[in-house]
C-alpha cells in the first residue's frame, strides 16, 4: 500500500518505521513546506498534522479520493464540515482520538462500566490524565473521547477541567516528564473504589493501530470509526 504521512514529527517517524516493517511504501511526507502533492499516487493518507492544517490536509485528499486516517486533535469544530465533503466526494474517512488498539479497547469498557454504574447511588466519578511535558492541549483527545463515554451513559451532564461542580464530570491533567499518556477513570464511595486504567509505553501503540487503520479502509468508502476496525459493538 502507498502511504501519505501528513505531518513528519515524532508520531510521522513512527508512523514510517511501522509502516515500512508491514511492508509498505512511503510515497509522500508532507509537512509545512510542502507545495506539491501527487494525489493520484496515495492510496491512503494518515494525518498527523497540527489543527491549523489538518481540515485542508483532510478535505484535500477527498477532493482526490484519498481516504484519511486522522488522529490530529484540536481541529474537531470542523469535523462535521470534513465529513460532508468525504460523503460528497465518496472518499473515506477514519478519525480517532487516540488509535492505539488497546486505548479503542478501553473505550469500549469505559462505556459499558458507566452504563454498569449508572443509578448506583453513592459513587463520585472522577477522571486523570496524565501526558509528556510537550503536550500543550489539556485534557487530552483521549480523556474528552473517555468523557464522552461516560456522559452518554449517566446523569452528569458535562465535563470539565478540575470541576467541583455537581452533575459536572472532573478532569484533572497533569503533564509530567516523557509520560507517553496515562488515562484513570475512578469511581469512588465512601465504602470503596473502583477503577479502570490504561498506561501506554511508547508511541508505538498509536502509530500502529493507525497504520491497522489503514491498512482496513484501504479501498473502502464512507466515514468509519476504530470500533469498525475492531468490530466492536455496543
Amino acid at each position: 500500500m502507498k502511504i501519505a504521512l501528513f505531518g513528519y514529527g515524532k508520531m510521522g517517524k513512527m508512523l514510517e518505521k511501522i509502516a515500512l516493517d508491514r511492508n509498505h511504501e512511503i510515497v509522500a511526507k508532507i509537512d509545512v513546506d510542502t507545495t506539491q502533492i501527487d494525489y493520484n499516487s496515495i492510496d491512503v493518507a494518515i494525518d498527523f498534522s497540527t489543527p491549523d492544517a489538518a481540515f485542508e490536509n483532510i478535505t484535500n485528499c477527498f477532493r482526490n479520493q484519498v481516504p484519511v486516517i486522522s488522529g490530529t486533535t484540536g481541529w474537531l469544530q470542523n469535523y462535521d464540515k470534513a465529513v460532508a465533503v468525504c460523503k460528497k466526494e465518496q472518499s473515506a474517512f477514519i478519525y480517532a482520538s487516540n488509535f492505539s488498539l488497546g486505548v479503542n479497547l478501553f473505550f469500549a469498557l469505559n462505556k459499558k462500566l458507566a452504563a454498569m454504574m449508572n443509578g448506583v447511588a453513592d459513587y463520585k466519578i472522577s477522571m486523570e490524565e496524565i501526558h509528556h511535558t510537550q503536550k500543550l492541549d489539556a485534557p487530552s483527545g483521549t480523556a474528552i473521547t473517555l468523557a464522552e463515554g461516560i456522559l452518554e451513559n449517566s446523569v452528569l451532564t458535562a465535563w470539565k477541567l478540575d470541576a467541583n461542580e455537581e452533575g459536572v464530570l472532573p478532569i484533572h491533567s497533569i503533564r509530567e516528564g516523557q509520560v507517553p499518556g496515562t488515562h484513570t477513570v475512578n469511581y469512588d464511595s465512601a465504602v470503596d473504589s473502583i477503577q479502570i486504567k490504561h498506561t501506554a509505553h511508547g508511541r508505538e501503540g498509536f502509530a500502529l493501530g493507525a497504520i491497522i487503520a489503514a491498512e482496513w479502509i484501504h479501498g473502502k468508502t464512507g466515514v468509519y470509526s476504530m470500533k469498525d476496525v475492531l468490530n466492536l459493538t455496543e
